[in-house]
Parts: C-alpha cells; sequence; structure tokens
C-alpha cells in the first residue's frame, strides 16, 4: 500500500510550480486530492495531467465560503478531510514607502487570511471525524531574511510560521499536527519567465542550483505524512544552504 491511501488532500494554490508538485506527488502515493486554483482553466490542466483521484475546485482560496466549499466538497466526494496544505499565495513587489494599501490588504487577506481559515475549517472536519490529521503552510525564505521590495509579503510568510507554533496549542489535544516548509529559490513556471532566475540563483545557492519543485513536494510530503506524526509548529526551510549565508539577488 501507498504511504497515502485512503488519506484525503485540500491543496491550494495547485494549478502550477510547487502546489502543483505536491498534489501530483500525493496521489501518485495514493491520496486523493482536491486542487485549487483561482484560474479555472490552470485548475483543469492541473487535474487532467495528474489523473484520477484529483479534483479542480477553482475559486479564491481566501473566500470564507469557498474554503469551506472545498471542505464539503472532500467530504462528500472522497469521505473525509486528512491532510491540508495551504500553499496558496501571491507576490506584489513594491517599495516600503510607496506601497499602496491596496495591495497591503490583498497580501494579507490571500497569504493570511487564506491560510488561516483554511485550518481553522478543515480542523473543524478533522476533530469531527476523530482520528487527527496534518495542517500545512507554506511560508518563505523571506520570512527568515529580509528581501528587497517584500516588507508585506514576508510579512505574512513569518506569521504564518507563528501561526504553527500557536495552533500547537489549539490542535494537538487532537492529534492534528501543524508545521511550515519555506522554499527558497525555485524553478517554477513563473520563475522561469525570468532568463537568468537559474544562473542567478546557482550561483548564490550553496548546493549550486535552485531547488526544483520535486525537492519542496518531498520535504511536504513527509511532513504531512504518518512518519511525522511527532513533528509539529515546526518549520522546515529548505534553500540549498541560501539562508545559512544569505547573499542578494540585488
Amino acid at each position: 500500500m501507498s504511504s497515502f491511501d485512503k488519506k484525503v488532500a485540500i491543496v491550494t494554490g495547485a494549478g502550477q510550480g510547487i502546489g502543483f508538485e505536491i498534489a501530483k506527488q500525493l496521489c501518485t502515493e495514493g491520496a486523493s486530492v482536491i486542487l485549487n486554483d483561482i484560474e479555472d482553466k490552470i485548475a483543469c490542466d492541473a487535474v487532467d495531467k495528474i489523473g484520477s483521484n484529483c479534483v479542480a475546485m477553482a475559486g479564491d482560496s481566501s473566500d470564507i465560503a469557498f474554503i469551506q466549499k472545498m471542505v464539503d466538497v472532500a467530504v462528500t466526494k472522497f469521505g473525509s478531510v486528512d491532510i491540508v496544505i495551504a500553499n496558496s499565495g501571491i507576490t506584489l513587489f513594491g517599495d516600503f514607502l510607496d506601497y499602496p494599501s491596496e495591495s497591503f490588504y490583498r497580501v494579507m487577506n490571500v497569504n493570511l487570511g487564506g491560510s488561516f481559515f483554511l485550518a481553522q475549517l478543515a480542523a473543524k472536519q478533522m476533530i469531527k471525524q476523530g482520528r487527527g490529521g496534518s495542517i500545512l503552510f507554506t511560508s518563505s525564505v523571506t520570512g527568515h531574511q529580509a528581501h528587497k521590495q517584500l516588507a508585506a509579503y514576508s510579512m505574512t510568510k513569518a506569521a504564518l510560521e507563528m501561526l504553527a507554533k500557536n495552533l500547537v496549542i489549539e490542535l494537538s489535544q487532537y492529534q492534528i499536527t501543524v508545521n511550515t516548509i519555506a522554499p527558497g529559490a525555485t524553478l517554477t513556471e513563473r520563475t522561469l519567465d525570468d532568463p537568468t532566475y537559474e544562473s542567478v540563483w546557482s550561483d548564490l545557492t550553496p548546493m549550486g542550483r535552485p531547488a526544483s519543485t520535486i525537492d519542496i513536494a518531498n520535504a511536504a510530503l513527509f511532513l504531512v505524512s504518518d512518519k511525522a506524526k511527532h513533528i509539529t509548529g515546526q518549520s522546515l526551510i529548505i534553500d540549498g544552504g541560501w539562508t545559512s549565508v544569505s547573499p542578494s539577488p540585488f
């Protein structure tokens, strides 16, 4: 039997990149997955690539009514919610002195609000089921090291790591683990739009290359697996050693 047989997961922001790879690997390992992306076509295309036991749900992952709908569909279609990976997030660059309020509140709403309420509503379902579960947030190395033009974004990523620690107090009694992954430079569809990205981050990363999405997915799957049932409130940095030396790309 695969390690995630009969497990049901919700993965937000999973149409491309890290979220897609996590959803794909979960399905490969036997899980059933609700795959979310805000764009319908991207979500459906992702499900087509993954195949069976994966359902596309397009919508705003920061909308509480939509979050509840994802939980309800997971239960109706697959019978439970066992794993939640709050991967959805947006990056809106801007200088601190000129950063517009609309950008600030959008970043807060998606990165923090969506993650907070997905964890809340999923935890309620897990408690009802009575057999525990796993919640994983996607943070970033920018929650540990300052990056130019990312003040608002970095705030949210640091906050997610503190949220995971706080939820240890709230959810451990129900055998629900809460952890965070903090990826560094990673090759995705978005970052590869920059033709210099891979070469720049290969020079800056002690291991000599940026991460692949499978590097991040492997860490994520471990933290939501039964092998990590005594790990909670932790953040795992996956950056090839970059935060140990922290050279800036700017």
